[in-house]
């Protein structure tokens, strides 16, 4: 397989940041699986530093995160690119639904427990809009 037959699949690339171990894996398998190209951090400010240098189609968060919560770097991420698709998962969905929090308008919020089915769904519906 040639590179020039590689770029005509480019993956759509996805920054992931969760702090739980576990999850963090868990996600970014299932989304690797589903045929998504995943960078992922275990917190807010290296995955803002890894966005700062290239681009992504979506960025998945969770939003309590040491160093900066995922808010805070959803906020920062549509700054840097208007066009970034942002999705929270998160065991605080009141949180991020609260309609004073600085959370980007457009950004869907996926309670945990997530189910993948869900989160693969999901993540395609957004990056196909």
């Amino acid at each position: 397989m040639t590179a020039n037959h590689l770029e005509g699949q480019m993956n759509k690339k996805i920054l992931l940041a969760e702090d739980d171990n576990d999850m963090r894996r868990f996600l970014a398998k299932a989304l690797e699986n589903a045929g998504f190209e995943v960078s992922s951090f275990d917190n807010g400010l290296s995955a803002y530093k890894r966005l700062r240098e290239e681009p992504f189609e979506m960025l998945l968060t969770d939003i309590v995160m040491p160093e900066m919560d995922g808010i805070e770097l959803a906020r920062r991420a549509a700054e840097l690119d208007p066009d970034i698709k942002i999705m929270f998962i998160t065991g605080f969905a009141a949180v991020a639904l609260n309609s004073d929090s600085q959370a980007p308008k457009n950004a869907k919020v996926l309670s945990k427990p997530v189910h993948l089915r869900e989160l693969v769904s999901e993540v395609n519906k957004m990056l196909a809009a």
